[in-house]
């Protein structure tokens, strides 16, 4: 009877071990016709990974990366025996007024550096004079809003407040400052309706047909008007919205709310939540992939969809997180597990982004989100992990408005707020 249990025990542990491994086969001639983009660059990699490709194979597709990563010089490296040496590529052309816009937000960027640093001294004429400078040099209008806002914090003068509070763009500094002066959020928050349901030509699941439509978006004459317009289907609201937003430079704020018979099905915060990450992580796009092959609407990086797999008992081909119901399931899993140790949504944000063990051990230094003047926005600015940083943010704003847009009425100072009182917000601090 023992013997019979271990033996069981052995091959369930073999089939979760191989759970993940289940993948669809890729030929060469498949891959080579895929136009040259960061999901030809997925494939190239998944098809250099598989047992079947010969090394001759391996070494004609790698000329056709457009760019290369570790995962794809790992998996060259083991079929070959070669490091990938790719023939020089031309030099990409950058205007001087690129240039110049370049050197203004680095020259912002050490201001608004000095500054935050100035203000943990209690320095603030100094720091207040290095706000200001940023203000001047940025371009971005968030970065501006963010700029207003820490003058206000320093001087407490209304007038920049008052410059905030016209803003156009929503982002964590607007917002809080309409909390600060009981004001409504901007109306520039757009959640389309749309009534058709895919769009023939375009598989919204499919990789190839988004770097298809990226091609398009940055032809010289593109219309983004016509092309958002093209693109107008439930199936497509990812690139719709996305390309209504470019076509407009950002001027307006769209939170679609697609995939509602998948979304109902969990509570309203948990709704809230993926779809303030998934705004963040890919715009809804289902067949987004990232320069480092963080895969679908949620950008799950592949260890952890495996990983995810694994601990369902599913069989899983990486391709499946391209559709959006199974990415909004998985990324329900992992927030479950996320929840256990994190209750507050930034701080969720933060280890989605940058993994449980680095927030972790952000909000167990004392340096970090403990009361104290300027808190929590000093901390939330001192994190050297820039892009988890204004990450957090972002996700955070968005899981405000999408709180609201559900039915639950919510303002974000109050959610600010808690992030000092540890009780509240996690289970690693005491």
């Amino acid at each position: 009877m023992r013997i019979r249990y271990l033996f069981l025990t052995l091959l369930a542990g073999f089939f979760l071990s191989t759970a993940a491994l289940h993948a669809k086969r890729l030929t060469f001639s498949e891959v080579h016709k895929m136009p040259r983009s960061v999901e030809k660059d997925y494939y190239i990699w998944r098809f250099l990974s598989q047992p079947s490709t010969t090394t001759s194979e391996a070494k004609f597709i790698i000329h056709d990366v457009n760019h290369l990563n570790k995962k794809l010089k790992t998996a060259y490296k083991k079929k070959t025996g070669f490091i990938p040496k790719l023939s020089p590529r031309p030099l990409l052309v950058v205007s001087p007024s690129a240039k110049e816009a370049w050197k203004r937000k680095v020259q912002a960027n050490k201001h608004f550096e000095t500054a935050i640093k100035q203000v943990e001294r209690r320095e603030l004429q100094q720091a207040t004079n290095n706000f200001y400078k940023a203000y001047i040099l940025y371009e971005q209008r968030w970065e501006k809003d963010k700029t207003l806002f820490w003058l206000y914090l320093v001087t407490k003068k209304r007038t920049y407040l008052d410059k905030l509070l016209k803003s156009y763009h929503i982002n964590m500094y607007t917002l809080t400052a309409a909390d600060m002066e009981n004001r409504g959020y901007p109306r520039t928050i757009i959640t389309p309706v749309v009534h058709k349901s895919s769009i023939w030509g375009i598989d919204a699941k499919d990789p190839i047909d988004w770097a298809k439509i990226k091609a398009k978006m940055y032809e010289p004459d593109a219309n983004l008007e016509d092309l958002a317009e093209a693109c107008e289907s439930q199936e497509t609201i990812g690139m719709h919205t996305y390309l209504k937003a470019k076509a407009c430079n950002f001027r307006k704020s769209y939170f679609p709310m697609p995939y509602r018979d998948t979304m109902k099905k969990l509570p309203k915060r948990r709704q809230a939540l993926i779809y303030a990450i998934a705004r963040q992580e890919s715009r809804f796009i289902p067949a987004a992939v990232s320069r480092s092959f963080a895969l679908g609407m949620m950008q799950f990086m592949p260890f952890l969809i495996e990983h995810i797999a694994k601990q369902k008992g599913e069989r899983i081909d990486l391709d499946m997180l391209f559709s959006p119901h199974k990415a909004i399931e998985y990324a329900d899993y992992h927030l479950d597990y996320l929840n256990r140790y994190l209750y507050h949504p930034l701080f969720v944000a933060y280890a989605y982004n940058g993994g449980i063990g680095f927030t972790k051990k952000l909000i167990q230094n004392r340096h970090y989100f403990r009361k104290g003047p300027f808190e929590p926005y000093l901390s939330m600015e001192k994190i050297s992990n820039a892009e988890a940083r204004e990450y957090g943010k972002r996700v955070l704003t968005n899981y405000v408005i999408y709180l609201n847009k559900l039915g639950i009425s919510t303002r974000l100072l109050p959610l600010l707020k808690r992030l000092t009182d540890p009780s509240k917000t996690d289970a690693f601090r005491k």
